[in-house]
């Protein structure tokens, strides 16, 4: 048995203490906040995230709580034009095993919650900021902003984009600003015409911006966000912003994009930020995980995905049948580090290539993805959605080719 300290309480930091509790380990989740609770709005969860849930055994409780969506929809937001669908029933479903859903990021954080308050092994430690780390050959201890000293066998940083632990580990300063602005709101679904709560993820796509909605909360609100590639360079995050100016952020929006944004309201506004990839996350019994080890923007919809295969293999590489916990955390690495890797980098080029494209570039792409059949882009997101053990290399992972992804 190990006593494993988890340095952050959010989704992937409460994945881990799970996937370690199942494993006979003694795990202290140290969360800075006051308590523990998610915010923020909608998520989506490829079949990969499902199958990660499975084997943490919250999947079911995930899903009575998801919308299951027909289909991921691109339209060309100028036009109005649908340009390509793909299909999340059906064959969708039978071929990657689980299905494509969205939730509210409450609804996929409650169910860990709620299994760690209900596992033998987890303590759940509010208002513990862990503000650098230490370590001898024989143990690892967090030391908080309060100054005090938490002791274990193997510490885990999960504690987001800004880690305090990878700070001290890599040392590689502040987050890449991407320079896109995302505009979010979430409204009561009553509010919306009957003939736009269309049961997708939909994207319009503009020159250098986009605008996505889905229906979150059990289909009883719509989750709204809107990006702008704005050259943005200050790290905003959550900060209040008028609904005239949002409106104004988008003029070229077609009608029915257009009807939608007017509904949003209490409209909050982040700068996106990510990093460049890393080869080493581990230091001795000190290892990352999550937005800590591999932060990435939105465009691939796989960060809390890969956060919870994070979880899983961890579980896996640190089984209750002891070994080297310094190995096995250079294992855990050298198995993510390729699969993670490339993620971040095709989210951050469907942001450039698919997403913003304008004038000719937007019209290839259009040609692109509209010649794409079903089985097609199931084909290009199966390394993605389809990956079961989590650990594939970068063999396994995508390709940019010609402004699309493979």
């Amino acid at each position: 048995m190990t006593d494993v300290l988890v340095a952050g309480g959010g989704i992937g930091g409460l994945a881990t203490a799970l996937s370690l509790a199942a494993r006979g380990h003694r795990v202290t989740v140290l969360e800075r906040r006051p308590g523990f609770a998610e915010l923020g709005a909608g998520i989506q969860l490829g079949p990969n995230a499902f199958h990660a849930l499975d084997r943490l055994g919250v999947g079911q409780a995930v899903r009575d709580r998801a919308v299951f969506i027909d289909e991921l929809r691109f339209m060309d937001a100028t036009t109005g034009e649908r340009v390509a669908r793909m299909p999340l029933t059906g064959d969708y479903r039978e071929r990657f095993g689980n299905p494509y859903a969205v939730v509210h990021r409450g609804d996929l954080y409650q169910p860990l919650l709620d299994a760690c308050h209900a596992a033998d092994g987890v303590t759940l430690r509010a208002g513990h900021a862990v503000i650098r780390y230490e370590q001898t050959a024989d143990a690892a201890t967090a030391v908080t902003d309060t100054g005090q000293r938490f002791t274990g066998d193997v510490l885990i940083g999960a504690d987001g984009i800004r880690s305090a632990v990878r700070r001290q580990m890599i040392g590689d300063g502040d987050p890449r600003v991407s320079g896109h602005t995302i505009y979010r709101s979430v409204i009561p679904m009553e509010k919306v015409p009957e003939e736009l709560r269309w049961n997708s993820v939909t994207l319009w796509a503009g020159p250098k911006w986009h605008f996505v909605h889905y229906a979150i909360g059990g289909g009883e609100f719509l989750n709204l966000a809107a990006t702008r590639d704005n050259g943005a360079r200050e790290a905003l995050v959550g900060l209040p912003v008028d609904r005239d100016h949002v409106l104004g952020e988008f003029p070229e929006l077609g009608d029915a994009a257009r009807r939608l944004l007017e509904l949003g309201e209490e409209w909050k506004t982040w700068v996106l930020c990510d990093r460049d990839p890393v080869a080493g996350w581990t230091d001795g019994r000190v290892a990352l995980m999550g937005d800590a080890a591999h932060p990435m923007l939105q465009y691939a919809a796989q960060g809390a995905c890969m956060a919870l295969e994070d979880a899983v293999v961890l579980g896996e590489v640190l089984d209750r049948d002891g070994g080297d916990p310094v190995r096995r955390l250079e294992r855990y690495n050298e198995q993510r580090q390729g699969r993670t890797a490339k993620t971040q980098l095709v989210a951050r080029e469907m942001g450039t290539q698919l997403y913003h494209p304008a004038g000719e570039e937007a019209a290839a792409r259009n040609r692109m993805l509209a010649a794409y059949s079903a089985d097609d882009l199931y084909d290009t997101v199966a390394w993605l959605h389809g990956s079961r053990d989590f650990t594939a290399g970068p063999a396994g992972s995508a390709e940019l080719v010609e402004g699309g992804v493979r």
